[in-house]
């Protein structure tokens, strides 16, 4: 029996122009997913899903030999999503297997049991943990999987295999990763608030690329609020970038800043992170700040130390 672990992830700095260079602070999160391979005789590969509660929300039988789908369900009152789901799961192991030949090649099979330690809608990195343990066990290497079977940055494969901050660029389409000290003396006021708004990577990076647009200037500018995080000693520092990065990336993707839309009349500084209009925000505050979200009926909220490495 292998247990392959692999950490979630939040972008900090640099969402959608991390695709096109620029340099971005990323975060390996203390939740992340398991992936459990035992052997067994017969073959075939038995899949099992389960939730942070121990909740069974996929599970699917496959023909080793011919790496085909047998049978499948999902816990969910939408038809389809299960067929979606083990097809995805099937392009991913078979781009595995292209990748690394002697992968899945053995007679008998395997019942694999992955676990999550968050939510499923938190948006940490179901997928991309999901691959980065699949890569491991396939030996292969898990940025090329990705790109091979999604489309992405690959930051959050990064944060999978780091247990420390890290910059993450692209530099002549292959990542560069580089671990990196953000240890803010203030970090007893950040907090990360989830807005209960599952948002679609892949769409908003569809949205993004559609553009066509060059955004070297706002590449560099972006890129130096990156360096600038690491260095900021006061929160009045902090929140300045933030506000700062915000600006730039409203006026990328042409939407309005999480603060302007939602909550205008709070006291700190908010920040998108990753795909804008879903998931995790992190928010400058104080003892106050739960509440205030709280009274807006965001009820999850978590302090820097409970969700960071």
């Amino acid at each position: 029996m292998k247990n392959y672990y692999s950490n979630g992830k939040l972008l900090l700095t640099g969402e959608y122009l991390v695709l096109d260079g620029a340099k971005s602070l990323a975060l390996p999160t203390k939740f992340g997913q398991d992936l459990l391979v035992e052997s067994i005789p017969e073959p075939q590969i038995i899949w099992g899903s389960f939730t942070h509660s121990g909740d069974c929300w996929f599970e699917a039988v496959f023909d080793l030999k011919k790496l085909r789908l047998v049978s499948c369900s999902f816990n969910s009152n939408k038809e389809g999503n299960a067929e979606v789901i083990a097809e995805t799961l099937l392009d991913i192991l078979k781009e595995a297997k292209r990748m690394n030949p002697s992968f899945l090649n053995a007679v008998s099979g395997f019942v694999i049991k992955t676990t999550l330690s968050f939510p499923r809608n938190w948006g940490l990195g179901t997928s991309s943990t999901l691959i980065n343990s699949i890569a491991k066990w396939a030996e292969v290497d898990a940025f090329q999987l990705l790109w091979n079977s999604f489309k992405g940055s690959g930051y959050d494969i990064a944060c999978a295999q780091n247990n420390t901050p890290i910059f993450y660029q692209i530099e002549d389409k292959k990542p560069v990763v580089a671990q990196v000290v953000f240890n803010p003396s203030f970090k007893e006021n950040l907090f990360f608030v989830h807005l209960n708004q599952k948002q679609d990577s892949k769409e908003g990076i569809a949205k993004f690329r559609e553009s066509g647009l060059n955004f070297q200037k706002e590449i560099l500018a972006v890129s130096a609020i990156s360096e600038q995080f690491l260095k900021a000693s006061t929160v009045t520092e902090f929140n300045k970038l933030i506000v700062a990065h915000e600006q730039i990336i409203s006026s990328i993707i042409q939407l309005k800043p999480v603060k302007e839309k939602l909550f205008s009349d709070y006291f700190g500084e908010i920040k998108s992170l990753g795909a804008w209009g879903g998931d995790f925000v992190m928010v400058t505050g104080n003892e106050q700040t739960p509440t205030y979200f709280k009274d807006k009926g965001y009820e999850t909220i978590l302090s820097y130390s409970e969700m960071i490495l």
